[in-house]
């Protein structure tokens, strides 16, 4: 396991969707751990690692605003794509204008959070596409002395990670449960200057901790008891007993 990395995420808007919830998006009260792994992964992400968000503090008091939005209501067939494919040639197109919806949806305003986390070397072979464009990615002229490390030095990572977060850059836009709502981020390394959180304290519910894809054909997701404790959320590990699918 790598050191432990802490970054402040803000944005006007966010939503953690509760999974429950099917025609219409209610937000959970707090950043889920799924989302704050999001936001580590849009600064680096190779297959060689996987973040683990270990807490997640909560900097703002939870407000909430009630939106109406255009939605898409529909996706294009599976079967209709499997069709064309074999015929080469087919309509996939998805008329907007026929397929738009109105959905009203209970979203997070003014938030901000610090979220901790680490990351752990894991086999990249095991990951079933290896997205190997993405290991040639390079956001800084600086790192490309780093390929001449192996593949799995954690050295090689922590210092692009590290490189990339203190100067504001990433390979994709963070955002906060809907790439609609992109967040601001900052790496933190002086915490004596830094806000305290919330004092709120309360019990959260079964939150959703993050998928389970060791079945790639059926992902499951896994649950923990959440609860904030003077705004600060400890997260289990995903191992451990606390950790329900």
């Amino acid at each position: 396991m790598s050191k432990s990395y802490c970054l402040e995420v803000s944005g006007d808007f966010a939503c953690f969707t509760r999974p429950e919830m099917k025609v219409e998006r209610v937000s959970y009260d707090v950043m889920t751990p799924s989302a704050a792994r999001a936001v580590f992964e849009a600064i680096v992400w190779k297959p060689a690692i996987r973040w683990r968000v270990t807490k997640v503090e909560v900097l703002k008091p939870i407000k909430w605003i009630s939106v109406r939005r255009n939605e898409v209501g529909a996706v294009a067939s599976t079967r209709n794509i499997q069709t064309a494919m074999g015929a080469g040639s087919g309509d996939l197109g998805l008329y907007i204008e026929d397929e738009r919806q109105q959905r009203a949806g209970l979203f997070l305003r003014e938030v901000a959070y610090r979220i901790h986390a680490s990351f752990e070397l894991c086999d990249p072979s095991s990951h079933k596409s290896h997205f190997p464009y993405l290991s040639k990615v390079s956001v800084n002229k600086g790192e490309d002395d780093l390929r001449e490390l192996p593949n799995n030095n954690a050295a090689k990572f922590m210092s692009m990670f590290e490189r990339r977060a203190s100067r504001g850059q990433c390979v994709n836009q963070p955002y906060l449960g809907c790439r609609e709502f992109a967040c601001a981020f900052r790496l933190i390394e002086d915490f004596k200057a830094e806000p305290r959180p919330i004092g709120e304290t309360k019990d959260l519910g079964w939150m959703l901790y993050d998928m389970d894809y060791r079945n790639p054909a059926d992902p499951k997701p896994r649950f923990f008891q959440a609860r904030m404790n003077n705004g600060v959320v400890n997260i289990p590990a995903w191992e451990s007993e606390e950790v329900r699918g």
